[in-house]
């Protein structure tokens, strides 16, 4: 039998530059999901190909990238010349970290193209949800203010973030904040989410994902933009941009500014946020120093203790055990009582708020030796300081080292008091790597050397009674010290046009000493080192030009956070390290109207730190090392061109997300002491079996796009014991995103955008905390859900001229 496949072609060619071959370039098909890397002798073939009008845009580091039309209604071969870039572009400056075309892991590119269309004032992790394996969060309700996401079920503080290479995460807290850098995706250019251990990197540990993010590379033309935003909740979103493109083909010049407002959905979870961003960049044919300084400043209204179940299902006499258990105070309950069931908030004083400024300052120098080999560096400095604002009622002076204030007649011993806890730090140090690119080898040789001191203290700014204490009193104080070093080398071999070996060895080094005490007044002085080597090898197989294979194993490990080393009780030995064995196998096929790709994935852990219920000698919960845990599942990502107009994406991730010989403990508080139970085998918490983003994109007219968003993500357990008595129900919601672009007189281009968040007004929560307790031989919880803001609105106009 023969199968004839009418009306379609294939397109092959070579591309060159400067009169050679270029191995390795990028060839794809704009609109499509079909792209090739050209072979060792510069050719490439994509198969297949149905009769229509193309655009196809080929690019490869050093050159300036080139688009051209064609018609294809019959087989074509065609040959590209690209032209030298005059100057050097900053593709190098992120290279050591990120993983590229035939780099054997799962990970996700995200352009600045798609991080435009979907910014509309919500943080970083509300613009990157669509991902894989993405779950985002937000203690404000709708995007604004404190946000928060897992990757695989995995927490932020596990997952590496950089900035062009230079860590972003707290080093102390191995938190990442992108509050404290409000509407810094208006100044990125893309964004690559490796998934799983991923590349060696700079900073923390990644032991569920690496977030890479790029600011804005070299524009030669001058430019100005504004964006404006408004929507629901009083939010409000103001941008202004500007640059003066290439000057004397050497220097530029791009600044930004911005402004954003909120009232949040839950009660008084307001936001007022600024930034700026400035960098200046020297460019010649062989060198780049590119100086940025970006600067965030953030005030928000705590909203950080949650909803409390029995408020959220309106369960009154749950609600008054808060105060018969001095759980709550009468006048806490009572306001708990009277106030609605999915926006409440605990704190009502005037000024609980988070306060904070972050300043960076990064340089850059990259150099080309040859066109094979290439060097950079980058030195950086960070200084954040600010403080979150607190009323107490009642406190205890001896809490405060103070002393009780005898008045002759009586004797007081509390107060009500106002305090602030200050975090005022300095993080600063140096990167490089040594690029090798030239036929079959693709080597770096990269690290760093990076210092954290962090200064924790409080104050007490009023009292009810102040005594002899002079204003601004100083309870506590204690510093941290971490020295982080780290070195690590990079082997992409290339056996033939079809196999790649990769190998990836790191070494890192750790010092975190602590000195002082804590607002406890306990003494936390202790010091501790590390040596991790963390290996990583894989294989990348292209048996033709449309499909890949590869297989990916790694090791990496992490210490403790600040919070695992300064919660664990006296006396007890501290917590050790975490270690991640972590498995991916995958599979990608594309064509020009067709994607899939399916990754499997087994992350197994040795001693990884969980809560337990386990407290230390003032209350506070502790992280402990469980023996062994682990997640695996599966990761399908699915592109279908169903029309010319009509495009439907998804990705969906099932899993399964595993402790075994899990022990709870309890406080029981008819005895004082802990209560133990041995669950086996339980689930981790947060981590849904199924995770599922689907996105219907229509283009009914040029430079007009209609986008149909729904998430489902799966029933969440709040802690380890996989006990129904503590979920996140499943939620599905649905989202509609629209934005028209059209030119006139004036501006370059003008940018309509309208955004409608949770279409059907669905109520569902993200994120929660729980605490559980014996009392009178029964079991009671106390806890905090995140209920997420209803149906709402955002509409924007972006102006470009």
């Amino acid at each position: 039998m023969v199968l004839v496949a009418f009306g379609q072609f294939n397109l092959s060619g070579v591309v060159k530059g400067e009169g050679k071959s270029l191995a390795g370039a990028s060839v794809v098909l704009k609109g499509s999901y079909y792209g090739v890397s050209t072979f060792s002798d510069g050719s490439f073939e994509m198969k297949n190909l149905k009769s229509d009008d193309y655009t196809l845009m080929v690019s490869f580091i050093g050159f300036e990238t080139k688009e051209m039309n064609l018609k294809l209604d019959s087989d074509k071969e065609i040959e590209i010349d690209l032209l030298p870039n005059t100057v050097m572009t900053e593709e190098i400056l992120i290279s050591a970290t990120r993983a590229k075309a035939k780099t054997p892991m799962a990970y996700t590119n995200v352009t600045s193209e798609e991080i435009d269309r979907r910014n509309m004032g919500q943080d970083i992790p509300f613009l990157l949800q669509l991902t894989p394996s993405f779950v985002v969060t937000s203690d404000a309700g709708a995007g604004v203010g404190y946000t928060n996401f897992r990757i695989r079920g995995t927490d932020l503080n596990r997952i590496n973030v950089s900035v062009n290479g230079i860590p972003l995460n707290d080093a102390e807290s191995h938190g990442t904040w992108f509050v404290d850098q409000p509407d810094l995706a208006s100044s990125i250019e893309n964004v690559q989410v490796q998934r799983g251990v991923g590349t060696s990197t700079n900073g923390a540990a990644a032991f569920g994902a690496s977030i890479n993010l790029q600011t804005n590379s070299l524009r030669k033309d001058v430019y100005g933009e504004f964006s404006s935003a408004a929507g629901t909740f009083n939010t409000f979103k103001n941008t202004l941009s500007a640059g003066t493109g290439l000057i004397d083909d050497k220097f530029t010049l791009d600044v930004r500014l911005s402004k954003i407002t909120s009232n949040g959905f839950i009660d008084r979870a307001s936001s007022d946020l600024k930034s700026f961003f400035v960098s200046g960049g020297y460019y010649s044919n062989n060198s780049i120093i590119k100086v940025n300084i970006f600067s965030g400043f953030e005030e928000t209204y705590q909203a950080w203790n949650g909803v409390p179940s029995v408020r959220l299902n309106n369960d009154l006499e749950g609600m008054k055990r808060y105060g018969d258990h001095s759980l709550y105070s009468a006048e806490e309950t009572q306001h708990m009582i009277n106030s609605d069931s999915r926006t409440y908030n605990l704190y009502t004083y005037e000024n609980q708020v988070d306060h904070y400024q972050q300043d960076h300052y990064q340089v850059h120098f990259t150099h080309k030796f040859s066109p094979y080999v290439n060097f950079n560096t980058s030195l950086h400095y960070t200084y954040g300081r600010g403080y979150y604002e607190s009323f107490k009622d009642g406190e205890d002076f001896k809490d405060y080292g103070l002393q009780n204030i005898d008045l002759g007649t009586e004797l007081i011993e509390s107060t009500d008091l106002v305090n602030r806890k200050w975090l005022d730090n300095d993080f600063y140090g140096l990167t490089f790597s040594l690029n090798y690119n030239y036929l079959q080898s693709d080597f770096t040789l990269g690290g760093g050397y990076n210092v954290y001191d962090g200064n924790h203290f409080g104050n007490i700014i009023w009292a009810q009674y102040f005594g002899d204490v002079d204003y601004n009193y100083e309870w506590y104080k204690n510093n941290g010290l971490k020295k982080d070093l780290n070195f690590y080398a990079k082997y992409n071999y290339k056996l033939n046009d079809n196999l790649n070996l990769y190998a990836d060895l790191q070494y890192r080094r750790i010092d975190y000493d602590v000195e002082g005490i804590d607002d406890k007044l306990r003494d936390l002085t202790q010091s501790h080192d590390f040596n991790f080597f963390n290996p990583k090898f894989g294989v990348f197989y292209q048996p033709t030009v449309n499909q890949e294979l590869y297989l990916f194993y790694a090791v990496a490990n992490r210490e403790p956070n600040r919070a695992a080393f300064v919660n664990y009780p006296s006396g007890y030995e501290s917590p050790v390290n975490e270690t991640l064995k972590d498995l991916e196998l995958g599979y990608g096929y594309t064509s020009s109207i067709f994607a899939f790709s399916a990754n499997y994935y087994l992350m197994s852990y040795k001693d990884q730190l969980v809560l337990t219920g386990q407290i230390n000698d003032v209350g506070a919960p502790i992280m402990v090392n469980v023996d062994k845990s682990y997640r695996t599942g599966v990761e399908l990502e699915t592109g279908i061109r169903l029309f010319k107009k009509l495009k439907w994406n998804s990705n969906s991730t099932f899993s399964l997300n595993k402790i075994k010989d899990f022990t709870e403990f309890v406080d029981n508080w008819d005895t004082g002491e802990q209560q133990s139970s041995n669950l086996g085998t339980t689930n981790l918490a947060f981590s849904p079996n199924f995770v599922g983003n689907s996105q219907f994109i229509y283009s009914p007219v040029k430079d007009m796009n209609l986008i149909f968003v729904s998430t489902y993500v799966g029933k969440q357990y709040i802690d380890n014991t996989s006990n129904d008595d503590r979920v996140l129900e499943a939620y599905f919601i649905n989202n509609i995103k629209a934005d028209y672009s059209f030119k006139t007189d004036l501006f370059r281009e003008v940018t309509l955008h309208l955004m409608v968040n949770n279409l059907f007004d669905h109520e569902y929560e993200t994120n929660a905390w729980v605490y559980s307790y014996h009392l009178g031989g029964e079991r009671f919880k106390m806890d905090g859900y995140y209920p997420q803001a209803g149906i709402h609105f955002m509409f924007g106009v972006d102006f470009k001229f």
